[in-house]
């Protein structure tokens, strides 16, 4: 009965190593599905940090997701102009291939 034990371990192991390193894989192959997720991370995060850098823009009411390098930008601004400053921003971050403007005027 323990060899059936150790060895149901040792499988139960070899299982989790194969299954991490098909994750890993995914993430340092730059095509896998973690990999985009973190890019996308990275590429939100950007537009985040660039649009914070705008006075005239308030990111706190500004929403930024990023989908394969498409950025959407929601919420609130004051002005026509602010609408166009986020999107014309967002534009510079490397990594964005696009913009979805979805900005309203309170």
């Amino acid at each position: 009965m323990k060899q059936r034990g150790k060895h149901f371990g040792i499988t139960t192991a070899l299982a989790l190593m194969l299954a991490l390193g098909q994750v890993a894989g995914c993430a340092t192959s730059g095509g896998g599905p973690v990999a985009q997720a973190i890019d996308d991370a990275t590429i939100t995060a950007g537009v985040r940090t660039a649009l914070g850098r705008d006075p005239s823009l308030k990111v706190s009411e500004l929403d930024v997701e990023t989908v394969q390098g498409v950025v959407q930008l929601s919420g609130f601004v004051n002005s026509a102009d602010s609408v166009a400053a986020a999107a014309s921003v967002a534009r510079t971050v490397k990594g964005v291939k696009s913009v979805r403007n979805d900005l309203r005027l309170k």
